[in-house]
């Protein structure tokens, strides 16, 4: 199975979309993250709802997990707060998030096959790849979609 057979329909965002907006689709589409498009609509990196997650804690909670049981239930309930305002930019790990070359996109091509694509998948860490031809994004393959094929074959 090659990956334009795997391809679906996977929403995007870009750099400026609110992060607010953004983590609301996560949810709302229940996504393994979120495909960051260029003003062209190439895409740039793929951010894993792991990343929102971490942007959302202070970073000395993530440090040091102990201080997360001093937090009460009501402000617990309120540890997105931290998005509002804010922008996909922001979300990233690091402001050197964009990639240095065509390599270090989450992209695969129309006629990669499962290997490629699971390799593509774990060298970027990503639980999802664009494929792309030429410089339209013709859908994407999540990591549950390509386990899914994967498994059929046995």
């Amino acid at each position: 199975m090659l990956a334009r057979d795997l391809a679906e329909d996977f929403p995007v965002v870009t750099l400026r979309t609110s992060a607010f907006e953004a983590s609301q689709l996560l949810v709302d589409r229940a996504l393994p993250g979120l495909l960051v498009v260029d003003d062209d609509g190439a895409p740039l990196v793929i951010l894993p709802g792991s990343q929102v997650l971490r942007f959302a804690l202070p970073e000395y909670v993530e440090q040091d997990r102990t201080i997360a049981r001093m937090y009460g239930e009501s402000d617990a309930d309120q540890f997105c707060a931290a998005l509002a305002g804010r922008t996909v930019a922001e979300l990233m790990p690091h402001r050197d998030y964009l990639p240095r070359s065509e390599q270090d996109r989450p992209i695969v091509k129309p006629d990669a096959n499962l290997v490629e694509i699971a390799a593509q998948m774990a060298r970027q860490h990503s639980p999802v790849v664009a494929v792309v031809e030429g410089r339209r994004i013709l859908g994407v393959i999540t990591v549950h979609r390509l386990l899914g094929a994967g498994l059929a074959g046995l």
